[in-house]
């Protein structure tokens, strides 16, 4: 019980700072700080990431959020999220972790390479700007889903990035946007595990209810911070799970 009130805590801080990361943290942590299974692992970690990404949106659901590009990548990424896990099906799952490792990876060293925000089409209202900003945006989609679905954890961790890199959005309205296409996969791939789960609901509200007040707590925080400061440690947790699965998939 300790432990998943702990790692709950922060698994909730991180995505209320950088708004992702919490799906792979909170499988490993269900699995190995709490003893869940993994089948009983994924769709608990979905409903308290899910849960808390939905807290962690209330400090900014006025601003910072672009709402057109949340509604375009959440929709492009459920069907891709469903192909991806048939894909992810028929691979080796040793190669398919390496291979998120890898992403996760240069992601963390192009964020730390980006200095300058600059705004592109997708961050401006402007009509114009979003008829070009859409075809990225269900582009992102498409890829993250798939990405999120072939590897089974992480759709933040590669959302975040692609939101500032590709969609050239600010690191603030990047994570809360995250948050809000979080909140749309994770209701949806509860809904593809719900079957045949039954829900151990004192494990779940043990982990979830300090999630969920960590990601309140850590929101408000992070709307004071300035965005090069949530890139730098963005970057540093990247770098520190990409190693941490890379160890783990070498060392099994």
């Amino acid at each position: 019980m300790i432990a998943a009130l702990s790692l709950g805590l922060f698994v909730g801080i991180v995505l209320g700072v950088v708004g992702g990361g919490g799906s792979i943290i909170a499988v490993p942590a269900l699995v190995y700080g709490v003893g869940l299974s993994p089948a009983e692992a994924i769709p608990t970690s979905l409903l308290v990431v899910g849960a808390s990404s939905l807290a962690a949106l209330l400090p900014r659901f006025r601003a910072g959020i672009n709402w057109p590009v949340v509604l375009i990548v959440g929709a492009a990424g459920i069907p891709a999220a469903w192909a991806g896990a048939g894909v992810g099906r028929l691979l080796n799952p040793e190669i398919l972790l390496l291979a998120f490792a890898a992403i996760m990876v240069l992601a963390g060293i192009r964020m730390l390479g980006r200095t300058r925000e600059s705004e592109g089409p997708c961050s401006t209202g402007e009509t114009r700007a979003f008829r070009t900003c859409a075809p990225k945006a269900a582009s992102v989609g498409l890829l993250v889903g798939f990405l999120t679905g072939l590897l089974g954890v992480g759709g933040g961790f590669l959302l975040t990035p692609a939101l500032t890199i590709i969609l050239g959005l600010r690191m603030k309205q990047a994570v809360g946007s995250s948050l809000a296409i979080i909140v749309i996969n994770s209701a949806a791939g509860f809904s593809a595990h719900a079957a045949g789960f039954t829900i151990n609901w004192p494990t779940v509200l043990a982990f979830a209810i300090p999630a969920i007040l960590g990601s309140l707590v850590a929101a408000r925080f992070a709307t004071g911070l300035k965005d090069r400061h949530i890139r730098v440690s963005f970057a540093i947790l990247i770098f520190a799970v990409a190693a941490w699965v890379t160890a783990s998939t070498l060392l099994a």
